[in-house]
């Protein structure tokens, strides 16, 4: 699955056979962040959470797709 090919200006990590792109300008906004596969009633997915979720702006919840 890719959401999204490799740019000049993104930093790859692989994680447990997973790879992940962020964009280096981004990279210093979001550390720490994390990557949670969860399941409930509702379903199943993974939710990111990271410092962006702190910023004034931000939706506060973090992200999950």
């Amino acid at each position: 699955m890719a959401l999204d090919e490799p740019a000049d200006n993104d930093t790859r990590f692989n994680e447990k056979e997973i790879a992940f792109l962020i964009d280096k300008n981004l990279l210093n906004d979001v550390q720490p962040i994390s990557i949670d596969y969860v399941e409930s009633e509702y379903g199943a997915g993974f939710v990111l959470t990271s410092a962006l979720s702190n910023k004034a702006g931000g939706c506060g919840s973090g992200c999950s797709c």
